[in-house]
């Protein structure tokens, strides 16, 4: 959307602003949840030792960082029980692939049970939060009520379909119920569950180079997340962001350029695949060669980390108020538990990357109820508005050609769109999603990705159980999916949209070619 709105020159009302920010935040939130959970807490937390927990001592435990509701003996003895249950029928669901009695867990079994515990309540809360894609986006994920211009979600105090009181009143409620349990919960485990890992804060810190797009536009237009990048886990200097400075290389991808030895800017972006990897019977890839589906994106040069991380060093290096001080309240506690002083330095690591998605969650649960305030306000001034006009949607209007980028930082980090148009239609379009800047292979230089850089020097203490591993690439929530091309074994392309925009007025601008 914010590409197209760019390459046209398409400013959205205040209401689509608002409504866009409070998608996002609440996506933020039940998706850091989810990884923390169901994604990244079995790195962590031994399944199998909470058989032999104390429900007893687990309450204490619980009651002595938290007083969510549910935390006495017998409710941690009923999910023993369930949990015996599932090992006694063999039917692990998913606590059946883990590296369960590894000596690299650490915490005490009733610490593991506890977490257990919330690992089967966080399913049942994200089920109930996240509603709110369904009230103001019509379903989770790939929501339908974003346009070009606006938003489709209509507004209208008097009607049962549109965005209305009731809404507004099941919405507060959610993210009411949200950031209970993201205060209650998700930080009072974290914090428990981070000084039996603190020799952690030492590991997975990579090159140290950060990147965020900044997002949650303002009235003003001034981003709530600021934007900026670091360089070398230098704090003092957040560098300004010029989008031409990006490049993507292919030299160890499995695409091909005409002159691989630099790369290209995705408004000229090419996507020619160019598979040279292994074929049957499969041999251990050769990383001095092409080894990857992924492109190397580069920042003037260098490789850059982007997710939660990354958003809270740019912001903290920024000076931004509520970061600022919950990343400072979270470092204060794990150096009283540590009994040694642990500064903004053991952020750049593994277990910070963990901890930095904690602290966003935390700080962006509290601006869902200030978003959708805001979003009341509006309404009560007399302003209903949510898309820009239709004079835009008519190709006629259009500029000849037309260039545009847009930016967004989703959950697990930058997000960029560039598209080219030319006679209507898009000629080129181009992305690069969080997971190619932080899965890039090396580029010409031989210079790693974020990935890579992150696990030389990993202890790994059994490599045939890489429980170690998996916590650094974990940390960083990976999806290779995102960042993929579908190609055939003989290397052509399984589909591509192909649409006149002119016949497309829900979505003016699909005719795409090369597309990423």
């Amino acid at each position: 959307m914010r590409a197209v709105e760019n390459a046209l020159g398409i400013t959205i009302p205040n209401n689509a602003r608002i409504l866009r920010n409070i998608i996002e935040g609440i996506q933020y939130v039940q998706d850091h949840v989810i990884h923390f959970y169901h994604l990244h807490a079995l790195d962590w937390v031994d399944v199998v030792s909470a058989l032999d927990a104390d429900p007893v001592k687990t309450s204490e435990m619980a009651q002595a960082i938290s007083d969510w509701p549910k935390s006495s003996a017998d409710y941690f003895q009923i999910v023993k029980d369930k949990l015996a249950g599932f090992v006694k029928s063999g039917q692990l669901g998913p606590f059946a692939n883990a590296y369960w009695g590894h000596p690299a867990y650490k915490l005490p079994p009733e610490a593991n049970l506890m977490a257990v515990a919330h690992y089967l309540e966080a399913l049942d809360w994200q089920r109930d939060v996240i509603r709110a894609h369904a009230l103001l986006g019509a379903k989770n994920p790939h929501l339908q009520t974003y346009l070009v211009g606006g938003m489709a979600s209509p507004i209208d105090p008097t009607s049962q379909a549109a965005i209305n009181a009731d809404t507004i009143a099941q919405l507060l409620g959610m993210f009411a119920r949200a950031k209970e349990f993201v205060d209650k919960v998700y930080l009072p485990d974290v914090l428990a569950v981070a000084p039996f890992y603190l020799d952690w804060a030492a590991i997975g810190g990579g090159e140290g180079n950060f990147l965020s797009y900044g997002d949650f536009p303002g009235a003003d237009g001034e981003q709530w997340l600021p934007q900026g990048f670091i360089l070398g886990k230098d704090l003092s200097k957040v560098y300004p962001l010029d989008q031409k400075d990006i490049t993507e290389h292919v030299s160890h991808s499995w695409f091909k350029y005409e002159d691989e030895t630099k790369g290209l800017h995705p408004s000229v972006g090419e996507t020619v695949p160019n598979y040279t990897g292994p074929k049957p019977p499969y041999k251990f890839l050769e990383t001095d060669q092409k080894y990857t589906w992924m492109k190397a994106p580069r920042l003037k040069e260098h490789a850059m980390e982007v997710g939660p991380l990354a958003r809270m060093l740019v912001a903290y290096a920024s000076g931004h108020k509520r970061v600022v001080e919950t990343v400072d309240y979270v470092l204060g506690a794990l150096s009283k538990a540590a009994g040694t002083p642990i500064g903004a330095g053991a952020l750049f690591s593994t277990l910070g990357r963990t901890a930095a998605r904690c602290i966003e969650t935390v700080v962006v649960a509290e601006k869902l109820g200030e978003w959708t305030n805001e979003l009341i306000a509006s309404i009560a001034s007399g302003d209903t508005k949510i898309h820009s006009g239709a004079e835009m949607w008519d190709p006629k209007n259009w500029p000849a050609e037309a260039q545009g980028w847009g930016f967004t930082e989703a959950p697990r980090g930058a997000l960029g769109h560039w598209v080219s148009i030319k006679d209507t239609k898009i000629a080129n379009y181009q992305a690069i999603v969080p997971s190619t800047w932080n899965c890039s292979p090396r580029d010409e230089k031989g210079v790693p990705g974020p990935y890579e850089s992150a696990l030389i020097g990993t202890p790994i203490a059994d490599e045939k159980m890489p429980l170690e591993v998996l916590r650094t690439i974990h940390s960083f929530d990976p999806c290779m999916a995102c960042g993929v091309h579908l190609l055939d074994i003989e290397g052509n392309e399984i589909n591509q949209i192909s649409l006149d925009a002119a016949d497309q007025y829900s979505n003016p601008l699909l005719k795409v070619r090369g597309a990423r």
